[in-house]
């Protein structure tokens, strides 16, 4: 039977967005290099909101972007014999750029790593960085976040489902237990 506990509602989720924003400009003091690459595929429904917060506050759209890691993955013969393959929308030169690398929720590190591989193929960045909204712990690589909205503590059988309104209909995080 399965045990759901919620994480983060609608404000805690909006609240988390909105200081990972603040932290964002506060790190970097030139907002004209930074731009936002969202993970798909909740990756990019929040690296979206985080645009727009970062535009209320300084007035100026972050260039923004979206990956499909799809074919970068490790496990690609694992996840299906037919996987099914969405673009990435880089529409914009990375080169010398500060990338936000957005995504819902840090777990191995794995996902990352493959976003950080097809990153490079567009261009080198002067910097990457890398925003979560949860951040659930047991790495299998040497990667930490750089902005976190929720540090999670989970046990390896459990999951963190991450619900945003424009992909499921409402804004919620839940940790759920098999």
């Amino acid at each position: 039977m399965e045990k759901k506990q919620e994480i983060l509602d609608k404000e805690q989720m909006k609240r988390a967005l909105t200081r990972i924003a603040h932290e964002i400009l506060e790190k970097n003091k030139d907002e004209n290099l930074l731009c936002l690459v969202g993970i798909k595929y909740r990756g990019m429904y929040l690296a979206n909101r985080l645009a727009k917060e970062i535009k209320t506050i300084t007035g100026k759209d972050p260039q923004l972007g979206a990956l499909d890691i799809t074919l970068y993955r490790d496990d690609l013969t694992q996840v299906a014999e037919q996987p099914v393959v969405h673009a990435t929308e880089i529409d914009f030169d990375i080169n010398g750029k500060i990338v936000i690398l957005v995504d819902d929720v840090l777990f191995t590190g794995r996902t990352v790593r493959c976003a950080i591989d097809e990153l490079i193929d567009f261009g080198r960045p002067k910097n990457i960085q890398l925003a979560v909204l949860v951040d659930r712990g047991h790495r299998e690589l040497p990667i930490r976040p750089d902005f976190v909205g929720k540090n999670v503590p989970t046990a390896l059988s459990e999951k963190v489902d991450v619900l945003v309104k424009e992909a499921d209909g409402e804004d919620r995080v839940y940790k759920i237990e098999s």
